[in-house]
Order: structure tokens, then C-alpha cells, then sequence
């Protein structure tokens, strides 16, 4: 299973609106035969890659999967049915699939064709790998991730001026992380103070970044280089109603400059992640600022934090994104991750009401 697990991670950043899935093969003897993942949304599932790769070694042989394989006629066939045909003997899979396709059809397909069925070996990791998937299937909505970063003294940047923070080794990391999620998004502030092009440089992106832009005033205007990245992907406006009705001339200029502006009633953010979630959004990136990961927290709508603690002192300026004390949340499953001079807290943000 740790073999699956390791395999599963291959198709990071590359699999949404699909779950990452690693599979492997034994052999009777305790021979891996064959193995596989899941590489992209449409291609070959992970348990169909581990069969072909073992060919007629796959009789009598155990299936360890990540997930429960499908049931269903989806993008490819059901995968199911692939395992009875190469008559595979026993899977053993980390978690149920929660999809309302599959939700434990699988297993009973299999155990109604002879096969035996273990079930939850793995199941913590397996969870943690595709959080969004599940939290998308469960809650209608994507996966948060609010990063910030503090400087020593505990700013998260100058008031009205750009500053940069982390070291090389931090920014080549979140270049990586923007390359995984699905949506980056940001409020007006960070947009007028540091006009950022909330792409993923440094490393390779294999689909488009959705950008989101919370502006509910209508105040970015269409000069912002965000504008300018569209070949990486739709950069998204959300702003109120009173906005659009009160700055027509500025929303226009910025659909013309390529924005999708989505105009909302009231300043509900559950709604817009409900928005972006039928877009097939799974993940979303809230890079900044502070005022805008406090709605989100404050609305249980964050499920991890992550702190980028830094040497710069700023003496002054906008205090950073703190976690403990905040009603209603508790902070679990903590993580620190060294980059270069830098240090990532991360935090798993969980409801207690």
C-alpha cells in the first residue's frame, strides 16, 4: 500500500476533477507484477495500468488500490469489470470511493464475483492525498488553503508597499504548489499593492490556473498584469451588485481586458466556492491578504493553514494570518517543512460545531 500510495503521487497537479489513485500487484508469492497510477483526467485509471503492466501475471494475484475501483461508466470503463477479466483474486484498497457512482458499489461487485475484499489499510494517507476530491464530493466545495507569510516581528507585509519576504528555496516550493492547485485567489488589496501575475513560474503547469480576484468594490483596475497572463489560464472578478451598478465604466474596462466578472449579490463566500466548485474547481489557493483569510476562517470555509515564518523584520506593517484563539476552529495534524532560511507551518483547520 505504501507502494500505491508513492505511485498515486505521480499524478499530482494533473488528475482534477479525478482523484490521484496508485495500484500495485502481487503475485501469490510475494512478487510485485505489475503497477500504475492515475496520470490524468481521461487517461487509464491506476488499476487498469498495474493489469496491463502485469499481463497474464495477473491471475491469482492482489490488488493493492488507493481507492475503490469504479463501477461505472465514466471517461474510461468500469474498472471493475477489468479486474474480474484478468482474475486478479483479492484487492485490498485504502478507503471507499465517496462518489455517489461507486460509494462501496465497487467492493460489492467484486465480493459478488468471489473476490475477496479488504478495506482500510492506508486510510489516513489515502484521505490526506486527495482532500480535495473528497472535500468536494462531500461539501460541494473546494479544498481551501490559506497561505501567509510572517516576518519575525509578525507582519505579513508593509501597509500600501510591496515587499518580498522568502528566500528562493520558499518561492521555487509555492511555484510548485501553484502548479498543483486548481484556483489561486486574492483579494483587491494584494492586487493594488503588489500587482501580481498569480501564475506558477519556476516550474511546469500542465492544465490552466483559474485566478479568482475577491474585489467587491470594483476597484483593480484593467492595467493589473493579471490581466495580461490569460494563456495561463481565466482570471475570475468577484464584486457586488452595488459595485457594478455604481462603476459600470470599470467593469466594462476589465471584461475587456479578459476578466470574467461575476457579480454577486451579497458577500457570500460560500456561494462562490459553490460557484467555482461546478466549474470543477477541487482546490483553491488563497494566497492573500490577511482581511480576506479572516472571512474565510471566520466562515469555516478554510481546511488548511499554512504559515510562512521568515528572518526579515519589517518593524511595521500588516499583521499576519494567526490561527490559535479563533472560536469555533482547532488547528491539528501540525507539519513544519524547512526552506532555506524560511520555515512552512501547516496546519489542518477542523469545525468544532
Amino acid at each position: 500500500m505504501a507502494r500505491a500510495l508513492f505511485l498515486a503521487e505521480r499524478g499530482r497537479g494533473r488528475t482534477s476533477p479525478n482523484p490521484m489513485v496508485g495500484a500495485v500487484l502481487v503475485s501469490a508469492s510475494g512478487v510485485v507484477v505489475g503497477q500504475g497510477a492515475h496520470l490524468a483526467a481521461g487517461g487509464a485509471h491506476a488499476e487498469v495500468a498495474a493489469i496491463e503492466a502485469a499481463g497474464t501475471r495477473a491471475a491469482g494475484a492482489t490488488l493493492y488500490c488507493t481507492l475503490e475501483p469504479c463501477c461505472h461508466v465514466g471517461r474510461t470503463g468500469p474498472c471493475v469489470d477489468r479486474i474480474i477479466a484478468a482474475g486478479v483474486s483479492r484487492v485490498i484498497a485504502a478507503m471507499e470511493d465517496p462518489n455517489p457512482r461507486v460509494a462501496g458499489g465497487g467492493f460489492r461487485f467484486l465480493r459478488a464475483h468471489g473476490l475477496a475484499v479488504e478495506v482500510g489499510d492506508g486510510e489516513a494517507a489515502a484521505r490526506r492525498l486527495n482532500a480535495p476530491f473528497l472535500t468536494w464530493i462531500a461539501r460541494g466545495r473546494p479544498f481551501v488553503i490559506a497561505k501567509s507569510v510572517m516576518s519575525a516581528d509578525g507582519f505579513a507585509g508593509r501597509r500600501n508597499a510591496r515587499v518580498a519576504l522568502t528566500g528562493r528555496i520558499a518561492d521555487r516550493f509555492f511555484h510548485r504548489q501553484r502548479a498543483e492547485v486548481d484556483a489561486i485567489a486574492v483579494g483587491a488589496d494584494t492586487v493594488l499593492i503588489d500587482d501580481p501575475q498569480l501564475t506558477a513560474r519556476l516550474v511546469y503547469r500542465d492544465r490552466p490556473l483559474v485566478r479568482v480576484l475577491f474585489d467587491w468594490r470594483l476597484r483593480i483596475p484593467a492595467s493589473a498584469r493579471v490581466f495580461s497572463t490569460l494563456r495561463a489560464g481565466p482570471v475570475i472578478m468577484i464584486v457586488s451588485r452595488e459595485a457594478a451598478l455604481g462603476r459600470p465604466d470599470a467593469e466594462q474596462a476589465c471584461r475587456a481586458a479578459g476578466a470574467e466578472v461575476d457579480v454577486m449579490e451579497q458577500r457570500d463566500l460560500a456561494n462562490v466556492l459553490a460557484r467555482l466548485a461546478r466549474r470543477e474547481v477541487l482546490s483553491l489557493l488563497v494566497e492573500g491578504g490577511p482581511a480576506i483569510q479572516t472571512a474565510f476562517l471566520a466562515a469555516g470555509l478554510i481546511d488548511r493553514v499554512q504559515v510562512v515564518r521568515t528572518p526579515v523584520v519589517l518593524g511595521e506593517g500588516v499583521p499576519a494570518l494567526r490561527l490559535p484563539g479563533l472560536a469555533g476552529h482547532q488547528a491539528g495534524a501540525i507539519r513544519e517543512t524547512i526552506l532555506g532560511d524560511d520555515v512552512l507551518v501547516e496546519s489542518d483547520v477542523h469545525r468544532t460545531d
